[in-house]
């Protein structure tokens, strides 16, 4: 944690700082309340000029919006390849995120957000970042996105392939698009498994929610390995585990990809596109270098057992951006000495890929889901 310091009324304030996104410190900040208007803040916020809140919490949220609306003005440009939109894309969203991250709120030793009208932040605060350590200052945009996975992990996620609902925690990728859960609740279970479920292994890599984990175990599994790289997701999966009684079914084991000993099956869904994340947020999405993928596929090999499949659930929209070939993923399975069984493909029915306003909306159309059965 840094420390940030501004002058309030001739005297010198100071608080810790925080930033999911490792946004630098603010080098200059200014007290500001609802005489400011949207030009004035878009303007300082460009320039690097931090403006700590001390008005109406609503007046702070249209304030936010009014600014991204002036972001949000600059015309698509034509032309461009689907990489180079892509990339276009991500510095635009970096650059939207880095001038609304500019807009601060101070919370109190408790989490208490002290403005007018403003929501008791208390619980999603802990929920997210643990017991205080103190007045913190973070940034209004990042305080929305805390209240709202706090009402996410209270009314959880409805997962029909379960009957019931999966409840995500702040930072751990939400099941919401339910075509990759279906993929694995409908492919035919190894054979090993189908003659003798008493005695089956499966591993769950990347679990995030154990959303993987419950669908197997909620298919006959009698023992599910879970494992992730974030705490915040081993947390979340065992809380789900416990939640769907599945705790003597379900192990949580982590942080790491692969647990110790071998499987009949070895799921894993990795994030869906080779590139960097903006902050820990984005890990569920961006796989640098496509690092998860390969090692789950140069590992999977020693961590089968004979006859055991692994099966690797991606998305081709990489491929429409023009990020990876499918060439490229052909050939990172032939050098693990994998060989593909079969692979089953669904479409998406999220609504991003309806929405014609999206930059990426060609490349979301295009796209498939695919479950590959691997084998040694």
């Amino acid at each position: 944690m840094s420390t940030i310091h501004w002058t309030e009324n001739r005297t010198r304030q100071s608080a810790r700082w925080h930033s999911e996104n490792a946004a630098p410190l603010p080098r200059r900040i200014v007290v500001a309340d609802d005489r400011m208007n949207a030009d004035d803040a878009h303007r300082q916020a460009c320039e690097g000029t931090a403006l700590l809140w001390q008005g109406d919490f609503h007046n702070a949220r249209q304030l936010l919006q009014a600014m991204g609306r002036r972001l949000d003005r600059k015309p698509a440009k034509s032309g461009l390849s689907p990489s180079e939109n892509f990339h276009l894309h991500r510095r635009s969203s970096r650059h939207r995120a880095r001038v609304l991250g500019k807009l601060l709120v101070l919370l109190e030793d408790d989490y208490r957000l002290t403005l007018r009208r403003a929501p008791d932040v208390r619980q999603a605060c802990l929920e997210a970042y643990g017991p205080s350590g103190g007045p913190m200052a973070v940034s209004l945009r990042e305080l929305l996105g805390v209240i709202g996975a706090h009402q996410w992990r209270l009314k959880g996620v409805a997962v029909p392939a379960l009957g019931t609902r999966i409840h995500p925690h702040y930072g751990v990728f939400a099941p919401v698009r339910g075509e990759y859960v279906d993929l694995v609740a409908r492919t035919s279970l190894p054979r090993a498994i189908r003659r003798n479920p008493a005695s089956s292994t499966a591993f769950d890599l990347g679990t995030g929610t154990g959303v993987l984990a419950a669908v197997l175990a909620h298919r006959g599994v009698k023992r599910v390995v879970a494992t992730d790289i974030s705490p915040r997701a081993l947390a979340c999966a065992r809380e789900n585990a416990h939640r769907l009684a599945l705790t003597g079914r379900i192990e949580v084991s982590g942080p790491g990809l692969f647990p110790e000993g071998r499987a009949d099956l070895i799921v894993c869904n990795p994030p869906w596109l080779p590139a960097r994340p903006a902050g820990s947020i984005e890990q569920g999405v961006y796989d640098p270098d496509s690092t998860m993928l390969r090692s789950f596929l140069d590992g999977l090999s020693a961590h089968l057992l004979p006859g055991g499949e692994g099966w690797l659930v991606l998305s081709d929209l990489a491929e429409h951006l023009g990020l990876r070939t499918r060439q490229q993923l052909l050939d990172a399975i032939q050098a693990a000495r994998l060989r593909v069984v079969d692979k089953i493909d669904t479409k998406p029915r999220h609504p991003r890929s309806m929405d014609t306003t999206d930059a990426l909306h060609t490349a979301r159309r295009a796209e498939t889901t695919s479950l590959w059965r691997l084998t040694p």
